[in-house]
């Protein structure tokens, strides 16, 4: 570690929680393709508190989730065992059963019809199959309450039979779509999706701080997640855990780590593939995952529906975006530093990521507040980026 990346990784980190209304607890890492280069943390794991946020600390890491199951997913594809463009009712059947919505009658109950073609896995792993999340669409919203469909956050297999808000195919829209994902993946395996994760993920990586469930040692060093109001104060949510144990292994969001577990993850993807106990994909898959999948399409913004869950916004607007298997890719170099085609992406409780293939780096920046794209949290993340690629050279 140079010492003027360490200093001005310090320095954004201490800014962050230091200042009026500051993130009350930060962990950030960057690694190269052998080692991390930087950890870093700073404040507390809950505002108030004693216990010091630590590199150690454990946080639900949300949809940064995503990516691991995807791997999952491409290990499959790797074996012949699944293709991506089979339909996904040849694994799970009960997608067939979602339909599009159209609009709601003058009662407010939804009218719905079939979709125009099946749902393929590709359209899954590229968030064009039509589904959202009930805190980025009112409709998506209105029919969970109009049909008594629970939230995403229950960890259950209900939440994710909700409706398409458009044909599949037809265009890009983030939603529950690797929640599918995993019960794909855990169909073809026989297997629940974080013993899969953990036999064809973790343990190649050294990945012995990540689960659907956390461990005794890993509750003892959870952070607690906060919520912002819109006044900018924050609260501490304590019994603000996901369902331990869940009745799904949610894919898309259910996973708690640490930040230097992921970091593994992202070196895996940095290294084509291969992890400290072994390989996970091959070099091909790992360049196939990194890929714009879109076509003409792009990736936009999002329109909050739950103000306390999420802030609208969009990642580096006027920037072209596209997806890849799973993550996002800016076109563009960003104003951070990063190059046109690296990858990125995010966890509700403003939890972001990215992986330059190119320079061979990532970083992660974790932090534990709702809404999502905090006011502090998320210019912090992009302070440390751009302070990294300013000073990484030494």
């Amino acid at each position: 570690m140079n010492d003027r990346l360490k200093q001005a990784a310090d320095t954004v980190l201490a800014n962050t929680v230091g200042s009026a209304g500051g993130a009350p607890g930060v962990v950030a890492m960057v690694t190269d393709r052998n080692a991390n280069v930087y950890e870093g943390a700073a404040g507390r794991r809950s505002l108030g508190g004693d216990a010091p946020m630590t590199t150690d600390s454990v946080m639900a890491i949300f949809s940064t989730s995503k990516a691991i199951t995807g791997t999952t997913l491409m290990q499959l594809v790797e074996e012949g065992k699944v293709r991506l463009d089979d339909p996904v009712k040849k694994y799970v059947p009960e997608i067939a059963e979602i339909q599009v919505l159209e609009g709601f009658d003058a009662s407010g109950q939804p009218k719905l019809r079939a979709p125009k073609r099946d749902i393929t896995i590709n359209h899954l792993m590229l968030h064009t199959a039509g589904f959202s999340y009930e805190f980025f669409s009112a409709d998506d919203l209105k029919l969970r309450g109009a049909k008594g469909i629970p939230s995403v956050v229950s960890g259950t297999f209900a939440s994710v039979k909700t409706c398409l808000l458009w044909d599949p195919g037809e265009k890009w829209g983030y939603g529950v779509n690797i929640d599918w994902v995993g019960k794909v993946v855990e169909a073809v395996r026989g297997k629940r999706l974080g013993e899969v994760m953990q036999e064809r993920v973790f343990a190649p990586l050294g990945m012995t701080d990540t689960g659907f469930v956390m461990t005794p040692s890993m509750q003892a060093r959870r952070a607690v997640i906060h919520d912002r109001a819109m006044d900018g104060k924050l609260t501490p949510l304590p019994d603000l855990v996901l369902p331990q144990p869940p009745e799904m292994d949610m894919g898309g969001h259910g996973l708690y780590s640490t930040v230097g577990d992921y970091m593994k993850f992202i070196r895996m993807v940095l290294n084509d593939g291969a992890g400290a106990n072994g390989r996970v994909l091959k070099a091909e898959t790992v360049e196939q995952m990194s890929r714009n999948g879109l076509g003409a399409l792009k990736v936009g913004g999002w329109t909050t529906s739950i103000p306390s869950l999420s802030n609208t916004g969009e990642f580096f607007p006027g920037l072209p975006k596209s997806w890849a298997y799973t993550f996002m890719v800016n076109d563009e170099a960003t104003p951070s530093g990063r190059p046109a085609g690296s990858l990125m992406w995010a966890g509700l409780a403003n939890l972001f990521y990215w992986i330059d293939r190119q320079n061979g780096i990532g970083g992660f920046w974790g932090s534990q507040i709702l809404p999502f794209q905090d006011v502090s949290s998320y210019p912090g993340f992009v302070d440390f980026e751009t302070a990294v690629y300013r000073n990484l050279k030494g």
